[in-house]
């Protein structure tokens, strides 16, 4: 494992290692391009992502750099949108970057995949949008468990807590479709039926209709997938009704941005998340180690702990940085190699790429947690899993 400098030594050379957000200015210099949303619906998930990116970068130069040379970020702002995100890659690509970490949106990402492809520039991926992976595409590599591995996470959790009838609520977006549809494949086979099924836009604001057939058809778990401000307002709403249903979110709520604004809503919803999220209460060992050490210098600098996006962003520098170095080489062609060959320990979990795998992790690098006191805590079932996992 690389062993980084003081926090004081990465703010030193913050200024080097981000290029201040603008573009490459050294010829020596290893440019990599990195797509966020800095404004628009997503700007506050984009913000999480670009501070652990920058960390992480920062702490690499400090470091010596890959391959004996400084990181300079070529940084864009896709402004939630799509075709932003598009412009923002053909932006980048004539800076002519060794790779490209794309956009935390995953309709963002989705848009940017054919020039992506066309480029056959290494896309480090920090949104877990399945589609990015089927068709497996040369370039493609994702950070996040994928929403299917969500799905399944889930599911593995209701099962074990002897449920068998779930209700689902999803979002018109590409990684709530995906999570959705994983749920109504996989269902079956962990004994769950599907007792009803709401779509709703990102744009909605009022969710009776979801809740006022609960007593109808009487699910045993409400499964939420959706990103952005109306998980809040369905966690709101979900309180002043009163259901004793139990509500489940998936990982885009493991994050204070989701916590805050929810408020006593949050208290006792369950929330699936990365490992890093709830990284304090894995057992001893170097999974617990990795965590730990970037937590602590995230929460040093910011002030609060590193939600989920920022684990997405950090990990996807670490995967990234290692493959360069395992190439020896900043060459496409090279590091989508030494990609297909890599296993590296990161927060968000352990990754093991393969030519036939651009996930590289599974179900084991997701907790089921509860909110405790304004904070996540594995479920008793989790914890279980966890030490079975990561145990020594």
């Amino acid at each position: 494992m690389r062993r980084f400098l003081s926090l004081l030594t990465i703010l030193a050379v913050s200024a080097t290692a981000c290029g201040g957000g603008g573009d490459a200015g050294s010829d020596d210099a290893v440019r990599i391009g990195y797509i966020t949303p800095l404004t628009g619906g997503y700007s506050a998930l984009g913000t999480d992502n670009e501070l652990a990116v920058e960390l992480a970068v920062a702490q690499v130069n400090a470091d010596g750099g890959v391959l004996g040379r400084q990181i300079e970020l070529i940084t864009r702002d896709d402004q939630s949108e799509p075709d932003q995100a598009v412009l923002a890659f053909n932006d980048i690509q004539s800076q002519d970057p060794v790779a490209v970490i794309g956009s935390a949106v995953s309709d963002s990402a989705m848009a940017t995949i054919p020039a992506v492809e066309r480029a056959g520039v290494p896309y480090i991926s920090p949104t877990p949008a399945d589609e990015q992976l089927d068709p497996l595409r040369d370039e493609v590599f994702v950070v996040p468990a994928t929403a299917a591995a969500y799905a399944e996470r889930a599911l593995q959790y209701f099962q074990a807590e002897g449920l068998t009838e779930v209700s689902v609520a999803y979002s018109a977006t590409t990684y709530a479709v995906a999570g959705f549809l994983a749920t109504e494949e996989l269902a079956d086979d962990y004994g769950i039926e599907i007792t009803a099924v709401n779509e709703y836009q990102q744009d909605t604001t009022d969710f009776g209709h979801v809740f006022s057939e609960l007593d109808s058809v009487d699910p045993q778990a409400l499964l939420f997938w959706g990103t952005g401000p109306p998980a809040v307002t369905f966690a709101q709403q979900y309180e002043s009704v009163e259901a004793d249903v139990p509500l489940v979110m998936t990982g885009a709520q493991a994050s204070h941005l989701w916590l805050e604004p929810a408020g006593d809503a949050a208290e006792g919803v369950t929330v699936l998340s990365s490992i890093g999220v709830v990284g304090e209460h894995l057992p001893e060992g170097e999974q617990k180690q990795v965590i730990d050490e970037v937590s602590a210098a995230f929460s040093e600098e910011h002030g609060y702990a590193p939600p989920q996006f920022a684990l997405d962003g950090y990990s996807a520098v670490q995967l990234l940085v290692a493959a360069i170095e395992n190439a020896g080489s900043t060459e496409h062609a090279d590091i989508l190699a030494a990609l297909e060959e890599l296993t590296l320990v990161t927060p968000n979990g352990t990754y093991a790429y393969s030519d036939s795998d651009h996930a590289g992790i599974t179900t084991d690098a997701i907790s089921v947690n509860t909110v405790e006191d304004g904070a996540f805590v594995p479920v008793p079932w989790a914890v279980e899993q966890l030490d079975a996992a990561y145990g020594g």
